[in-house]
Protein backbone atom coordinates (compact mmCIF):
# COMPACT_ATOMS: atom_id res chain seq x y z
CA UNK A 1 0.00 0.00 0.00
CA UNK A 2 1.54 3.52 -1.00
CA UNK A 3 1.51 6.62 0.60
CA UNK A 4 -2.02 7.91 -1.41
CA UNK A 5 -3.42 4.18 -1.04
CA UNK A 6 -2.85 4.57 3.12
CA UNK A 7 -4.34 8.01 3.65
CA UNK A 8 -7.52 6.82 0.99
CA UNK A 9 -7.91 3.93 3.72
CA UNK A 10 -7.63 6.33 6.73
CA UNK A 11 -10.22 8.59 5.11
CA UNK A 12 -12.00 5.73 4.96
CA UNK A 13 -12.38 4.33 8.39
CA UNK A 14 -12.85 8.31 10.26
CA UNK A 15 -14.23 10.31 7.76
CA UNK A 16 -18.29 10.98 6.60
CA UNK A 17 -17.42 13.13 3.48
CA UNK A 18 -20.62 15.70 2.00
CA UNK A 19 -23.26 14.33 -0.58
CA UNK A 20 -21.66 10.94 -0.84
CA UNK A 21 -22.32 7.52 -0.45
CA UNK A 22 -19.59 5.73 1.45
CA UNK A 23 -20.52 2.69 0.97
CA UNK A 24 -19.56 3.75 -3.01
CA UNK A 25 -16.29 4.69 -1.75
CA UNK A 26 -14.99 0.70 -0.26
CA UNK A 27 -14.39 -0.15 -4.22
CA UNK A 28 -13.72 3.42 -5.30
CA UNK A 29 -11.59 5.01 -3.29
CA UNK A 30 -11.45 9.49 -2.02
CA UNK A 31 -8.76 10.94 -3.46
CA UNK A 32 -6.08 12.84 -1.27
CA UNK A 33 -4.72 15.73 -3.02
CA UNK A 34 -1.64 17.09 -1.84
CA UNK A 35 -1.40 20.46 -3.98
CA UNK A 36 -3.22 22.14 -6.18
CA UNK A 37 -2.03 25.41 -8.85
CA UNK A 38 -4.10 27.26 -11.13
CA UNK A 39 -6.39 25.16 -12.20
CA UNK A 40 -5.19 21.70 -11.45
CA UNK A 41 -5.30 19.34 -8.65
CA UNK A 42 -2.19 16.78 -7.85
CA UNK A 43 -2.91 13.93 -5.74
CA UNK A 44 0.22 12.21 -3.85
CA UNK A 45 0.85 10.12 -6.36
CA UNK A 46 1.42 13.37 -8.95
CA UNK A 47 -1.88 12.96 -10.95
CA UNK A 48 -3.03 16.16 -12.40
CA UNK A 49 -7.22 16.98 -12.52
CA UNK A 50 -8.53 19.73 -14.16
CA UNK A 51 -10.86 21.60 -11.78
CA UNK A 52 -13.35 22.09 -14.47
CA UNK A 53 -16.64 22.80 -11.52
CA UNK A 54 -13.83 25.57 -9.56
CA UNK A 55 -13.85 22.87 -6.23
CA UNK A 56 -18.00 23.43 -6.00
CA UNK A 57 -17.96 26.48 -7.17
CA UNK A 58 -15.96 28.85 -5.64
CA UNK A 59 -12.72 29.25 -7.35
CA UNK A 60 -12.33 32.33 -9.67
CA UNK A 61 -8.85 32.65 -10.17
CA UNK A 62 -7.41 29.69 -9.71
CA UNK A 63 -5.94 27.87 -6.77
CA UNK A 64 -2.84 28.80 -5.08
CA UNK A 65 -2.85 32.06 -6.45
CA UNK A 66 -0.40 34.18 -5.96
CA UNK A 67 -1.77 37.71 -5.14
CA UNK A 68 -4.62 36.23 -2.81
CA UNK A 69 -2.02 33.74 -0.73
CA UNK A 70 0.46 36.95 0.20
CA UNK A 71 -2.72 38.85 0.82
CA UNK A 72 -3.47 36.06 3.22
CA UNK A 73 0.04 35.04 4.32
CA UNK A 74 -0.12 39.34 4.90
CA UNK A 75 -2.91 38.99 7.31
CA UNK A 76 -1.83 36.47 9.20
CA UNK A 77 0.92 37.81 10.78
CA UNK A 78 -1.70 40.39 12.22
CA UNK A 79 -4.54 39.54 13.07
CA UNK A 80 -6.60 35.63 12.22
CA UNK A 81 -10.12 36.36 13.77
CA UNK A 82 -11.55 38.33 16.40
CA UNK A 83 -15.30 38.52 17.78
CA UNK A 84 -17.80 40.84 15.81
CA UNK A 85 -19.68 41.99 18.21
CA UNK A 86 -18.46 45.01 20.01
CA UNK A 87 -15.56 44.77 17.44
CA UNK A 88 -13.97 44.91 14.44
CA UNK A 89 -11.44 45.05 12.35
CA UNK A 90 -9.98 46.86 8.35
CA UNK A 91 -10.20 44.05 6.60
CA UNK A 92 -13.92 43.49 7.22
CA UNK A 93 -14.87 47.26 7.34
CA UNK A 94 -12.69 47.78 3.79
CA UNK A 95 -14.86 45.11 2.40
CA UNK A 96 -18.29 46.24 3.51
CA UNK A 97 -17.62 49.42 1.94
CA UNK A 98 -16.11 47.82 -1.26
CA UNK A 99 -19.68 45.56 -1.52
CA UNK A 100 -22.14 48.19 -0.33
CA UNK A 101 -20.28 50.35 -3.22
CA UNK A 102 -20.23 47.45 -5.86
CA UNK A 103 -24.22 46.46 -4.86
CA UNK A 104 -25.54 49.97 -4.21
CA UNK A 105 -26.68 48.69 -0.97
CA UNK A 106 -25.80 50.00 2.62
CA UNK A 107 -25.38 47.33 5.02
CA UNK A 108 -23.24 44.12 5.54
CA UNK A 109 -24.20 41.39 8.03
CA UNK A 110 -21.65 37.97 7.72
CA UNK A 111 -21.80 34.35 8.38
CA UNK A 112 -18.99 31.98 7.24
CA UNK A 113 -21.26 29.49 4.95
CA UNK A 114 -23.90 30.35 2.07
CA UNK A 115 -26.95 28.27 4.00
CA UNK A 116 -26.28 30.35 7.16
CA UNK A 117 -26.48 33.34 5.04
CA UNK A 118 -29.66 32.23 3.34
CA UNK A 119 -31.24 31.53 7.09
CA UNK A 120 -30.27 35.25 8.40
CA UNK A 121 -32.26 36.51 5.45
CA UNK A 122 -35.35 34.40 6.15
CA UNK A 123 -34.73 35.65 9.67
CA UNK A 124 -34.42 39.42 9.01
CA UNK A 125 -36.75 39.66 6.75
CA UNK A 126 -39.87 38.47 9.18
CA UNK A 127 -38.13 40.37 12.02
CA UNK A 128 -38.58 42.90 9.77
CA UNK A 129 -42.14 42.76 8.86
CA UNK A 130 -42.82 41.77 12.70
CA UNK A 131 -41.01 45.29 14.02
CA UNK A 132 -43.44 47.09 11.38
CA UNK A 133 -46.39 45.49 12.20
CA UNK A 134 -46.54 43.14 15.27
CA UNK A 135 -50.03 41.51 13.98
CA UNK A 136 -48.45 40.91 11.05
CA UNK A 137 -49.48 37.48 9.27
CA UNK A 138 -46.18 37.60 7.21
CA UNK A 139 -44.23 34.25 8.44
CA UNK A 140 -44.54 32.09 4.92
CA UNK A 141 -41.54 32.45 2.04
CA UNK A 142 -42.35 32.40 -1.68
CA UNK A 143 -39.60 30.41 -3.80
CA UNK A 144 -39.43 28.87 -7.49
CA UNK A 145 -40.37 25.48 -8.58
CA UNK A 146 -36.67 23.07 -9.28
CA UNK A 147 -35.16 26.13 -6.65
CA UNK A 148 -31.95 25.35 -4.34
CA UNK A 149 -30.88 27.55 -1.42
CA UNK A 150 -29.03 25.52 1.00
CA UNK A 151 -28.83 22.52 3.56
CA UNK A 152 -30.09 23.75 6.73
CA UNK A 153 -33.68 23.17 7.51
CA UNK A 154 -34.82 26.90 6.56
CA UNK A 155 -33.03 27.34 3.30
CA UNK A 156 -34.12 23.61 2.81
CA UNK A 157 -37.45 25.07 3.61
CA UNK A 158 -36.81 27.49 1.10
CA UNK A 159 -35.87 25.15 -2.05
CA UNK A 160 -37.51 22.88 -3.78
CA UNK A 161 -35.03 19.81 -5.00
CA UNK A 162 -36.50 16.43 -3.86
CA UNK A 163 -33.20 14.54 -4.01
CA UNK A 164 -32.28 17.04 -0.65
CA UNK A 165 -35.51 18.01 0.79
CA UNK A 166 -37.72 14.98 0.89
CA UNK A 167 -36.29 12.94 4.41
CA UNK A 168 -36.62 16.07 6.09
CA UNK A 169 -39.91 17.05 4.92
CA UNK A 170 -41.76 17.02 8.57
CA UNK A 171 -39.44 19.23 9.95
CA UNK A 172 -39.24 22.12 7.62
CA UNK A 173 -41.56 25.10 7.76
CA UNK A 174 -44.17 25.26 5.59
CA UNK A 175 -43.65 27.53 2.14
CA UNK A 176 -44.55 28.59 -1.19
CA UNK A 177 -43.17 27.21 -4.37
CA UNK A 178 -44.62 29.00 -7.83
CA UNK A 179 -43.87 27.52 -11.40
CA UNK A 180 -40.42 28.65 -12.86
CA UNK A 181 -40.83 29.08 -16.34
CA UNK A 182 -39.08 26.23 -18.49
CA UNK A 183 -38.23 28.38 -21.41
CA UNK A 184 -39.31 31.65 -22.76
CA UNK A 185 -42.75 30.28 -24.00
CA UNK A 186 -43.83 29.68 -20.50
CA UNK A 187 -43.04 33.14 -19.46
CA UNK A 188 -47.16 34.33 -19.30
CA UNK A 189 -47.99 31.44 -17.84
CA UNK A 190 -45.77 31.28 -15.15
CA UNK A 191 -46.30 34.70 -14.47
CA UNK A 192 -50.44 34.32 -14.29
CA UNK A 193 -49.36 31.38 -12.09
CA UNK A 194 -48.01 33.79 -9.24
CA UNK A 195 -50.43 36.55 -9.67
CA UNK A 196 -53.13 33.56 -8.80
CA UNK A 197 -50.53 32.49 -5.66
CA UNK A 198 -49.91 36.14 -4.49
CA UNK A 199 -53.94 36.72 -4.91
CA UNK A 200 -54.24 34.41 -2.51
CA UNK A 201 -51.49 34.67 -0.32
CA UNK A 202 -49.51 37.96 -0.04
CA UNK A 203 -50.73 39.04 3.07
CA UNK A 204 -49.05 35.60 4.55
CA UNK A 205 -45.60 36.13 2.44
CA UNK A 206 -42.51 37.34 4.08
CA UNK A 207 -40.28 37.55 1.07
CA UNK A 208 -40.15 36.32 -2.64
CA UNK A 209 -36.74 34.31 -2.87
CA UNK A 210 -34.83 33.52 -5.59
CA UNK A 211 -31.37 32.32 -7.62
CA UNK A 212 -31.49 35.26 -10.11
CA UNK A 213 -31.22 33.74 -13.52
CA UNK A 214 -29.76 30.52 -12.95
CA UNK A 215 -31.03 27.62 -10.71
CA UNK A 216 -27.81 26.14 -10.33
CA UNK A 217 -28.22 22.70 -8.34
CA UNK A 218 -31.59 22.52 -9.99
CA UNK A 219 -29.42 21.29 -13.13
CA UNK A 220 -27.94 24.31 -13.97
CA UNK A 221 -31.34 25.80 -15.51
CA UNK A 222 -31.44 28.93 -16.81
CA UNK A 223 -34.21 31.20 -16.89
CA UNK A 224 -36.14 34.22 -18.37
CA UNK A 225 -34.69 37.95 -16.70
CA UNK A 226 -37.88 38.92 -18.45
CA UNK A 227 -39.80 36.52 -15.89
CA UNK A 228 -37.63 37.23 -12.80
CA UNK A 229 -38.21 41.24 -13.23
CA UNK A 230 -41.94 41.14 -13.85
CA UNK A 231 -41.85 38.40 -11.19
CA UNK A 232 -40.13 40.90 -8.34
CA UNK A 233 -42.31 43.84 -9.42
CA UNK A 234 -45.36 41.81 -8.76
CA UNK A 235 -44.09 40.83 -5.12
CA UNK A 236 -43.11 44.17 -4.27
CA UNK A 237 -46.53 45.74 -5.04
CA UNK A 238 -47.93 43.18 -2.69
CA UNK A 239 -45.31 44.34 0.48
CA UNK A 240 -43.35 41.09 -0.48
CA UNK A 241 -39.25 41.33 0.21
CA UNK A 242 -37.33 39.92 -2.46
CA UNK A 243 -34.24 38.14 -1.49
CA UNK A 244 -31.71 37.34 -3.99
CA UNK A 245 -29.51 34.08 -3.17
CA UNK A 246 -26.21 35.41 -5.67
CA UNK A 247 -24.20 32.49 -3.51
CA UNK A 248 -23.46 30.26 -7.03
CA UNK A 249 -24.00 32.80 -9.21
CA UNK A 250 -22.18 36.35 -7.85
CA UNK A 251 -18.96 37.69 -8.98
CA UNK A 252 -18.71 36.89 -12.52
CA UNK A 253 -20.43 33.53 -12.67
CA UNK A 254 -23.06 34.83 -15.19
CA UNK A 255 -21.18 37.37 -17.33
CA UNK A 256 -21.68 39.96 -14.91
CA UNK A 257 -20.51 41.13 -11.53
CA UNK A 258 -24.14 40.16 -9.71
CA UNK A 259 -26.92 37.83 -12.35
CA UNK A 260 -29.71 40.41 -11.05
CA UNK A 261 -28.03 43.30 -13.09
CA UNK A 262 -28.53 41.59 -15.87
CA UNK A 263 -32.82 42.38 -14.55
CA UNK A 264 -32.35 45.40 -14.10
CA UNK A 265 -34.31 45.24 -10.54
CA UNK A 266 -32.74 45.17 -7.22
CA UNK A 267 -33.59 43.42 -4.27
CA UNK A 268 -34.28 44.23 -0.24
CA UNK A 269 -31.68 41.00 0.44
CA UNK A 270 -28.56 39.86 -0.71
CA UNK A 271 -26.84 37.19 -0.28
CA UNK A 272 -23.05 36.12 -1.14
CA UNK A 273 -20.77 32.97 -0.93
CA UNK A 274 -18.49 31.01 -2.46
CA UNK A 275 -16.46 32.71 -4.95
CA UNK A 276 -16.06 35.90 -2.32
CA UNK A 277 -13.01 34.71 -1.08
CA UNK A 278 -11.42 33.34 -4.36
CA UNK A 279 -12.29 29.79 -3.06
CA UNK A 280 -9.60 30.25 0.01
CA UNK A 281 -11.50 30.74 2.82
CA UNK A 282 -15.36 29.88 3.86
CA UNK A 283 -17.00 33.72 4.27
CA UNK A 284 -20.74 34.78 3.39
CA UNK A 285 -22.59 38.10 3.62
CA UNK A 286 -26.33 39.26 3.44
CA UNK A 287 -26.29 42.94 1.93
CA UNK A 288 -29.59 45.08 2.38
CA UNK A 289 -30.80 48.82 2.73
CA UNK A 290 -30.74 51.01 5.56
CA UNK A 291 -34.71 50.82 5.38
CA UNK A 292 -34.51 47.31 6.69
CA UNK A 293 -31.54 48.14 9.19
CA UNK A 294 -33.01 51.48 10.83
CA UNK A 295 -36.32 49.26 11.88
CA UNK A 296 -33.60 47.59 14.22
CA UNK A 297 -32.27 50.14 15.48
CA UNK A 298 -33.71 51.03 18.62
CA UNK A 299 -32.74 51.61 22.62
CA UNK A 300 -31.66 47.81 23.86
CA UNK A 301 -34.88 47.85 26.26
CA UNK A 302 -37.42 48.24 23.39
CA UNK A 303 -35.86 44.45 22.12
CA UNK A 304 -35.51 45.39 18.72
CA UNK A 305 -32.01 43.97 18.10
CA UNK A 306 -31.00 41.26 15.54
CA UNK A 307 -29.77 38.76 17.87
CA UNK A 308 -28.21 36.30 15.82
CA UNK A 309 -24.51 35.39 15.63
CA UNK A 310 -22.07 33.11 14.52
CA UNK A 311 -18.49 32.47 15.78
CA UNK A 312 -16.12 32.69 12.68
CA UNK A 313 -18.26 35.49 11.68
CA UNK A 314 -16.24 37.90 9.36
CA UNK A 315 -13.01 36.16 9.78
CA UNK A 316 -10.52 38.33 9.41
CA UNK A 317 -8.34 35.81 7.13
CA UNK A 318 -11.34 35.43 4.98
CA UNK A 319 -11.98 38.72 4.46
CA UNK A 320 -8.47 39.43 3.60
CA UNK A 321 -9.16 36.94 0.86
CA UNK A 322 -12.35 38.50 -0.10
CA UNK A 323 -10.73 41.80 -0.40
CA UNK A 324 -7.82 40.41 -2.59
CA UNK A 325 -10.52 38.73 -5.24
CA UNK A 326 -11.79 42.27 -5.75
CA UNK A 327 -8.34 43.58 -6.33
CA UNK A 328 -8.19 41.16 -9.16
CA UNK A 329 -11.67 42.24 -10.50
CA UNK A 330 -10.72 46.09 -10.29
CA UNK A 331 -6.93 45.39 -11.88
CA UNK A 332 -7.95 42.50 -14.58
CA UNK A 333 -10.87 43.81 -16.13
CA UNK A 334 -12.06 40.34 -15.08
CA UNK A 335 -15.87 40.66 -16.81
CA UNK A 336 -14.92 42.06 -20.25
CA UNK A 337 -11.69 39.29 -20.43
CA UNK A 338 -14.60 36.56 -19.34
CA UNK A 339 -16.99 37.33 -22.05
CA UNK A 340 -14.63 36.49 -24.66
CA UNK A 341 -13.49 33.48 -22.76
CA UNK A 342 -17.07 31.84 -22.29
CA UNK A 343 -17.92 32.87 -26.47
CA UNK A 344 -14.47 30.41 -26.98
CA UNK A 345 -15.41 27.70 -24.48
CA UNK A 346 -19.20 27.82 -25.86
CA UNK A 347 -18.15 27.50 -29.35
CA UNK A 348 -15.70 25.06 -28.83
CA UNK A 349 -18.60 23.14 -26.83
CA UNK A 350 -20.94 23.50 -29.60
CA UNK A 351 -18.40 22.06 -32.38
CA UNK A 352 -17.13 19.34 -30.25
CA UNK A 353 -20.95 17.91 -28.86
CA UNK A 354 -21.96 18.39 -32.60
CA UNK A 355 -22.44 14.81 -33.61
CA UNK A 356 -23.37 13.95 -30.64
CA UNK A 357 -26.29 16.13 -29.94
CA UNK A 358 -27.40 14.86 -33.93
CA UNK A 359 -27.06 11.47 -32.46
CA UNK A 360 -29.74 12.80 -29.82
CA UNK A 361 -26.97 11.66 -27.25
CA UNK A 362 -26.39 15.18 -26.04
CA UNK A 363 -29.49 17.97 -25.88
CA UNK A 364 -29.93 21.42 -24.39
CA UNK A 365 -26.52 22.84 -25.04
CA UNK A 366 -26.98 26.01 -23.05
CA UNK A 367 -24.16 28.86 -20.95
CA UNK A 368 -24.75 31.70 -19.05
CA UNK A 369 -21.69 33.32 -18.65
CA UNK A 370 -18.80 30.93 -17.49
CA UNK A 371 -21.60 28.30 -17.27
CA UNK A 372 -21.80 25.32 -19.51
CA UNK A 373 -24.12 22.79 -19.25
CA UNK A 374 -25.95 20.03 -21.45
CA UNK A 375 -27.99 16.80 -20.56
CA UNK A 376 -27.11 13.60 -21.66
CA UNK A 377 -29.21 10.51 -22.67
CA UNK A 378 -26.50 7.12 -22.24
CA UNK A 379 -27.61 4.03 -20.61
CA UNK A 380 -24.93 2.80 -18.29
CA UNK A 381 -24.28 -0.08 -15.56
CA UNK A 382 -23.75 2.25 -13.19
CA UNK A 383 -25.63 5.88 -12.60
CA UNK A 384 -24.68 8.03 -15.34
CA UNK A 385 -23.12 10.85 -12.80
CA UNK A 386 -20.98 8.23 -10.97
CA UNK A 387 -20.08 6.53 -14.95
CA UNK A 388 -18.98 10.29 -15.85
CA UNK A 389 -17.19 10.91 -12.58
CA UNK A 390 -15.39 7.66 -12.88
CA UNK A 391 -14.65 8.46 -16.18
CA UNK A 392 -13.64 11.63 -16.21
CA UNK A 393 -10.72 10.96 -13.36
CA UNK A 394 -9.20 8.68 -15.76
CA UNK A 395 -8.94 11.54 -18.38
CA UNK A 396 -7.30 13.93 -15.86
CA UNK A 397 -10.82 15.50 -15.09
CA UNK A 398 -12.83 16.57 -12.37
CA UNK A 399 -16.25 17.07 -13.25
CA UNK A 400 -19.53 15.99 -11.28
CA UNK A 401 -22.46 16.03 -12.78
CA UNK A 402 -26.19 17.07 -11.52
CA UNK A 403 -28.28 13.90 -12.52
CA UNK A 404 -27.48 13.62 -16.18
CA UNK A 405 -26.88 17.34 -16.58
CA UNK A 406 -23.05 17.44 -17.45
CA UNK A 407 -21.78 21.06 -16.58
CA UNK A 408 -18.87 23.34 -16.70
CA UNK A 409 -17.71 26.05 -13.87
CA UNK A 410 -13.86 26.14 -14.37
CA UNK A 411 -11.93 28.98 -12.64
CA UNK A 412 -11.47 31.89 -15.09
CA UNK A 413 -7.99 31.72 -15.47
CA UNK A 414 -8.54 28.52 -17.43
CA UNK A 415 -6.52 28.88 -21.18
CA UNK A 416 -7.94 28.29 -24.45
CA UNK A 417 -5.99 25.19 -24.62
CA UNK A 418 -6.75 23.88 -21.54
CA UNK A 419 -10.52 23.71 -22.27
CA UNK A 420 -9.28 22.08 -26.03
CA UNK A 421 -7.28 19.57 -23.56
CA UNK A 422 -11.40 19.14 -21.79
CA UNK A 423 -13.28 19.18 -24.35
CA UNK A 424 -11.37 16.35 -26.11
CA UNK A 425 -11.14 14.41 -22.89
CA UNK A 426 -14.91 15.00 -22.39
CA UNK A 427 -16.17 13.58 -25.80
CA UNK A 428 -13.95 10.78 -25.69
CA UNK A 429 -15.78 9.86 -22.02
CA UNK A 430 -19.12 10.23 -23.82
CA UNK A 431 -18.21 7.87 -27.02
CA UNK A 432 -16.15 5.84 -24.64
CA UNK A 433 -19.85 4.81 -22.35
CA UNK A 434 -22.41 5.28 -25.31
CA UNK A 435 -20.55 1.96 -26.97
CA UNK A 436 -20.66 0.28 -23.60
Amino acid sequence: MNFQENLAALDLEYLWHPCSQMQEHQNFPVIPIKKAQGIYLYDFNDNAYMDLISSWWVNLFGHNNAYISQQLKNQIDNLEHVLLASFSHKPIITLSQRLCQLTHMDKCFYADNGSSCIEIALKMSYHAHFLKNQTSRKKLFLSLSNSYHGETLGALSAGDVKLYKDTYTPLLLKNLTTPVPKNDNEIESSLNALKRLLDKHHEEICAFIAEPLLQCAGNMHIYSAKYLKQAVLLCKQKNIHIIFDEIATGFGRTGSMFAYEQCEIEPDFLCLSKGISGGYLPLSTLLTHNEIYNQFYAPYEENKAFLHSHSYTGNALACACANATLDIFEKENVIEKNKALSGFIFNALQNALKPLIEQQVVSNLRHLGMVFAFEVFIQTKERLSLAVFKKALTKGLLLRPLSNTIYLMPPYIITHEEINKAIVGLVEILDGLKKG
